[in-house]
């Protein structure tokens, strides 16, 4: 099962389908004003879900997103949640519609609406940076937000990723092509229009620290062998650390499910992320935690029944989520023709 799911590889370019025809990709500049939201705001509202803390203290507030087929509370209740409450860290969660399946231009409104709140939440005399932390697409899609909508770049401090999509896969054209896929397993195809104009003229911006950490066993987000990966990110004024797992501990077997749920290795080089200047530094890591079974947050005596919940969550979110016949066309913002108010 943990082998059929979606995620990552390589640029290519790409033609690109808006409103229906195919034309070669004009993009956006890079500083083109971000549209309108068009997700109505009650429900942008109801998808952000924040601790106490969060209004009450002073440092900077890290978003979780979580990765396709999953909730938040699917994704990082039984991990990550209990590790940042542990710690005293403020943090939110964004729920992406229809569990991250649905076309993910929307799902990048959801992002830059919770970049917005969180740092500008009452009780603050200035805004704050916000940190990020996604798995898989939710490793992705706050690049898209921060690509569309330049006025989030300023909000955002650290942006770490968990094997995420950042180039697509090659094992989702596959799936698609023989009876159709979900709209957010199209656009994650290596080849995808969305993937291209994702990645168009730069990676990352100035001023942002990204930290992808990726498993060199990686079977959803392929290929993610080595720097060269899906998961990677290159050009563009950000700080940069792209860090496998197997560099830290040699030989570590953690698959794409293990990366955004328990894995200890995984966990270590994003909360270094978080609590230092800059992108993660592999060599800050213990490495006692090359003998970790688990991440802070899992219990080891419930282990076995949360995550055999959580693959079957995500096998039956992606078994059953309604398919369509192609990817869904690129928005018009996207484009350089694109008209601007």
């Amino acid at each position: 099962m943990r082998g059929r799911l979606l995620s990552g590889a390589v640029v290519v370019t790409a033609l690109v389908a808006v409103g229906g025809s195919s034309a070669q990709a004009e993009y956006a500049p890079i500083n083109h004003a971000g549209p309108a939201l068009q997700v109505p705001r009650t429900l942008l509202r109801a998808a952000l879900r924040c601790t106490p803390s969060v209004r009450t203290n002073p440092r900077e507030p890290i978003l979780l997103v979580p990765g396709t087929t999953l909730t938040p509370e699917e994704n990082f209740s039984w991990n990550y949640e209990r590790a940042l409450n542990a710690l005293g860290l403020p943090f939110c969660t964004i729920e992406l519609p229809n569990k991250a399946m649905s076309d993910i231009q929307v799902a990048g409104e959801y992002v830059v609406y919770a970049l917005r709140k969180m740092s500008s939440f009452e009780g603050h005399s200035k805004a704050r940076k916000v940190q990020i932390i996604g798995y898989s697409q939710g490793g992705m899609v706050p690049r898209w937000a921060l690509r569309f909508w330049p006025d989030t770049r300023k909000l955002v401090d650290d942006d770490v990723g968990l094997d995420a999509s950042n180039h697509g896969t090659i094992t989702a054209e596959s799936s698609c092509l023989k009876e159709g896929c979900a709209p957010a397993i199209w656009q994650q195809r290596n080849t995808s229009a969305f993937i291209a104009a994702l990645n168009s003229y730069q990676e990352t911006f100035p001023g942002i620290s990204y930290t992808e950490i990726y498993t060199q066993e990686d079977e959803i987000v392929v290929p993610n062998t080595n720097e060269e990966g899906s998961s990677s990110v290159h050009t563009g004024g950000g700080q940069i650390a792209n860090i496998a797992v197997q560099e830290v501990c040699p030989g570590h077997k953690a698959e794409h499910l293990a990366m955004g749920s328990y894995d200890p290795v995984g966990y270590a080089l994003a909360l270094d992320a978080v609590t230092h200047a800059g992108p993660a530094e592999k060599a800050r890591i213990a490495l006692s935690v090359c003998a970790e079974a688990f991440q802070p947050g899992v219990d080891p005596e419930t282990f076995a029944t949360e995550d055999a919940k959580y693959d079957q969550e995500i096998a039956e979110t992606f078994g059953n989520s309604p398919h369509v016949a192609s990817e869904p066309p690129l928005k018009c913002y996207v484009t350089a023709s694109c008209p601007r108010k």
